[in-house]
């Protein structure tokens, strides 16, 4: 199926791994003119642009965008770059509270003021934001993150309700566990709640995966696939939405 990418220029943040990984590798072979960013080097997925850059700070999503437009109009936002670890709730600092805002949040915030402005002046443009099943259902072990999360469903349905008129889309999509380095690493979720909870890592990731009504944990190139169609000519008339792709995990239909 002809996605209508080609030749789009894409963004797509938090791409060197996992699902922005997959996802900027999707839609280069879609014929996209993709730029990758993060805070290491390129994932060499196909992209035309990588861009080195925290996005947690100020300036980091701006300096993405710009060099993006250096391609030509920027019509397609993907927002994933974003952290996650176990905490007790009320164990965290206001540093960490602060520090998983400025990235999660606050990022993409940045990023759209930055690439709206243009998307308003030409009349178009694709925005998704990659926010989690903790933003709908929170999770008792990572709260800010779930609290982070829910803040970025709140702020894509915000965007596309300002921005509709402009001809701009924005949609989020809400991951479950997904078998990245985020979840597989050494020293990665499995690993913090396998200490957490005494158990054994595979004990761990079988049960995570046994806790979806799907049985298993995603692979990221299933979260990519919603993604891409997300910011195609295929979903054009779809905006406001937010996108369970989670196994059925969490048991309500919006």
């Amino acid at each position: 199926m002809d996605l209508g990418l080609g030749n789009r220029v894409v963004l797509v943040t938090g791409s060197t791994g996992g699902i922005g990984r997959e996802t900027a590798r999707l839609l280069a072979a879609e014929g996209a003119r993709v730029v990758t960013c993060g805070r290491t080097e390129a994932p060499g997925v196909g992209e035309e642009l990588h861009v080195r850059a925290d996005l947690g700070r100020a300036g980091g999503p701006e300096s993405a965008v710009a060099r993006a437009a250096s391609l030509g109009p920027l019509d397609v936002l993907v927002n994933n770059a974003g952290d996650a670890y176990q905490a007790d709730f009320l164990e965290v600092t206001d540093e960490e509270w602060n520090a998983m805002w400025e990235l999660n949040v606050l990022g993409y915030v940045r990023a759209l003021r930055a690439a709206l402005p243009a998307m308003r002046e030409q009349g178009r443009g694709a925005i998704v934001n990659v926010s989690s099943t903790s933003g709908k259902r929170p999770s008792t072990g990572m709260p800010h993150y779930s609290v982070t999360k829910a803040a970025v469903l709140s702020l894509s349905r915000l965007v596309a309700d300002l921005y509709a008129g402009d001809g701009i889309r924005c949609n989020a999509v809400a991951p479950g566990p997904t078998a990245t380095a985020a979840w597989l690493a050494e020293g990665g979720l499995a690993d913090q709640q396998a200490v957490r909870s005494g158990k054994p890592r595979d004990e761990v990731l079988r049960a995570v995966g046994a806790g979806r009504p799907l049985g298993r944990l995603a692979a990221p190139e299933e979260i990519a696939a919603v993604i891409a169609f997300l910011c195609s000519d295929r979903a054009g008339y779809v905006t406001g939405a937010a996108w369970s792709a989670d196994g059925g995990t969490v048991p309500i239909i919006v």
